[in-house]
C-alpha cells in the first residue's frame, strides 16, 4: 500500500507543478527561513569573536635574555 499512497500524492502534486511558471524560479519561503537562520547564525559568531578579541592582550612582554641594544635578529639580513 505505499506505492499507493506515493503516487496519489505524486497525482496531487503534478498539477500544482503545471501552474508554476518554468521561467520563474524563487527559493519560497524555505529559502528564506534556511538564509535568515544563517545570517542570524554570523551574527552571534561575530559577536562573541568580537567578545574573545578584545580579551586578548597584544602587547609583548619585554624580553629579559636580550642584550640591551640588540633587536634579537640574531644575524637575520647579513650577507
Amino acid at each position: 500500500m505505499p506505492d499507493m499512497s506515493a503516487s496519489l500524492a505524486l497525482t496531487n502534486l503534478v498539477p500544482l507543478a503545471k501552474e508554476v511558471d518554468e521561467n520563474k524560479v524563487t527559493p519560497g519561503v524555505l529559502g528564506f527561513i534556511v538564509f535568515a537562520v544563517m545570517a542570524l547564525a554570523v551574527w552571534g559568531l561575530m559577536k562573541s569573536m568580537n567578545k574573545h578579541m578584545q580579551k586578548v592582550a597584544f602587547k609583548e612582554a619585554p624580553d629579559t635574555e636580550a642584550e640591551p641594544g640588540t633587536t634579537g635578529n640574531s644575524g637575520a639580513g647579513r650577507d
